[in-house]
């Protein structure tokens, strides 16, 4: 309001400058402190976000002139092998971003604050630890989650169409699991507080970086071997024997395949090696004959459970993230200087 003549100041775009949105106090000086890296996520965001959606109007484009849905897919040659193999460079690109983002972002951003001085300044103002803290882990996660939420969900709506082919992405693995639905912001938000942590308690830049791109690794490798579980393992069965061109079970499409066995008649599961080294197919017969095989014992994963799967391996993960943020706020209202 002017003291001259009692009207609103305004900017020189005709904006009253009290209306305008800014950033004040600790969220000011987190953003300013850090906005190189946030700049930087978001940018590079964008730029793989418009890859993402230039690609997926190339597939429809493809799809649409092929005849899809009423033409199925399988039946495509070698003209289809470019559309699929667009998926790749970006899907390991998806799956470099926890780790990336927890070596460059979340190792350093606390750790550069111990190790040159900052967090005493700090700690010396009115602002409280907790504070503090909780500007810096919610502002990072804030700028995490939506570049990963608009990433996740525009590669699934890119793969959708096509979401049943093997030959594309199989969706058990860490290409298609980790970079769709919520797990790609889970699996972000878990390394890069892991890396606040790691570098809250080494107080060195550089080492808690190291320290971190280990930890990530390992961490990605264990939940590669664990993804799996989490989902219910469906067993079919067969009794018309094991040698016949269709004795075995047709599984659903992209159904992923965990074991088989041979089923003997009093229900036992022979390994599927049994009766392998016989010389001669009749010998082979005999032999399974002998041991009483009457059919496949197959187990396996529907593709239909990988929503649900994925929800629960991200509870898991923000379970997780929640525990070690918990641990950040424990160890910050005392050593956090």
């Amino acid at each position: 309001m002017s003291a001259v003549t009692g009207t609103p100041v305004t900017t020189g775009t005709g904006v009253p400058a009290a209306r305008r949105l800014r950033l004040g106090g600790m969220t000011w000086l987190v953003g300013r402190q850090h906005r190189a890296a946030f700049l930087t996520v978001l940018g590079g965001s964008a730029l793989l976000l418009a890859w993402i959606v230039f690609q997926r109007a190339r597939l429809t484009d493809f799809l649409t002139g092929y005849g899809w849905p009423a033409n199925d897919l399988a039946e495509l040659g070698p003209e289809f092998e470019p559309y699929a193999a667009a998926f790749g460079p970006v899907s390991i690109a998806l799956g470099l971003i926890p780790v990336v983002l927890g070596v460059f972002v979340g190792a350093p951003l606390l750790a550069g604050d111990l190790e040159h001085g900052t967090a005493k300044l700090v700690a010396a103002q009115s602002a409280t630890r907790t504070r503090w803290l909780a500007t810096k882990l919610g502002l990072t996660a804030l700028v995490l989650t939506v570049s990963t939420v608009a990433l996740s969900l525009a590669f699934g709506w890119w793969w959708a169409p096509v979401k049943e082919q093997t030959t594309v992405l199989d969706w058990t693995s860490g290409a298609a699991f980790d970079t769709t639905g919520p797990m790609l912001v889970a699996l972000t938000l878990f390394t890069v507080v892991c890396g606040v942590a790691i570098g809250v308690v080494l107080r060195r830049t550089l080492t808690a970086m190291v320290v971190t791109f280990v930890f990530t690794v390992g961490a990605r490798i264990a939940w590669g071997e664990a993804r799996p579980a989490l989902g219910d393992v469906v067993t079919v069965t067969t009794d018309e024997g094991v040698v016949a061109e269709n004795s075995f079970p047709v599984l659903p499409d992209a159904a992923y395949q965990i074991d088989q066995s041979y089923l003997t008649g009093s229900g036992e599961l022979l390994g599927w090696s049994t009766c392998v080294r016989s010389e001669t197919e009749q010998a082979r017969e005999l032999c399974l004959k002998q041991a009483d095989v009457v059919g496949w014992s197959v187990d396996y994963l529907p593709i239909s459970q990988m929503a649900g799967m994925q929800w629960l391996g991200a509870a898991i993960l923000f379970a997780l993230t929640a525990a070690v943020a918990a641990f950040l706020f424990l160890w910050g209202r005392k050593r956090l200087v």
